[in-house]
């Protein structure tokens, strides 16, 4: 119980998929402008690399290596994760009309989000069991989602303060970012 306390606060906090990986900027900065879109792409984030997850490291265990094919992993977790992601598309659509469209073209993206990717790849690299993999991946996506939040949280605010010109837009962003990955840097003496 203890490692997979430490592989969720190490996954979430310390290893930060965003600010600690650089993995997932595309949604990270393109979705962060309010709250709501923010909370629904981690909502998104969560329940595909959770469930991504829990599949690739199924597949990859009982499929993959029993067979020795393990060199189709990265083509086989990317099918995958275009499914889920289909899935998570068609159910926005149907059940929440106006996140689905706030979301907009990154929706699809989770698709090619290489925190995704990346996430069902350090399972198999850091030979995770399949709990300890669904626990990886969803402190990855807990992380990413409170990344998401706190940028979106803070580009609400500076939206309305006096912002020189030239920092005005992309740059604030980015210094932003920039000083959020410095923040979090702080929680790897928690190692």
């Amino acid at each position: 119980m203890q490692e997979l306390l430490m592989i969720g606060i190490g996954a979430a906090f310390i290893n930060n998929v965003v600010l600690s990986q650089f993995l997932g900027l595309c949604p990270f900065l393109g979705v962060s402008k309010k709250m709501e879109t923010a909370a629904g792409m981690g909502g998104a984030v969560i329940f595909v690399i959770t469930i991504s997850s829990f599949i690739t490291g199924l597949i990859y265990q009982y499929l993959l290596e029993p067979m020795n094919v393990t060199y189709l992993q990265t083509i086989v977790f990317i099918l995958v994760i275009a499914a889920l992601v289909q899935f998570v598309e068609m159910f926005l659509k149907k059940v929440s009309p106006g996140l689905y469209k706030a979301l907009g073209v990154y929706l699809p993206l989770i698709t090619t989000n290489c925190a995704v990717l990346g996430v069902a790849l350090l399972n198999v690299q850091n030979s995770y069991n399949l709990l300890e993999g669904v626990v990886n991946g969803f402190a990855t996506a807990f992380g990413f989602t409170v990344s998401i939040i706190l940028m979106a949280g803070i580009r609400e605010k500076t939206e309305h303060n006096d912002v020189l010109p030239a920092f005005r837009g992309s740059p604030i962003v980015l210094l932003t970012a920039c000083l959020m990955a410095i923040a979090f840097f702080g929680f790897s003496g928690l190692k």
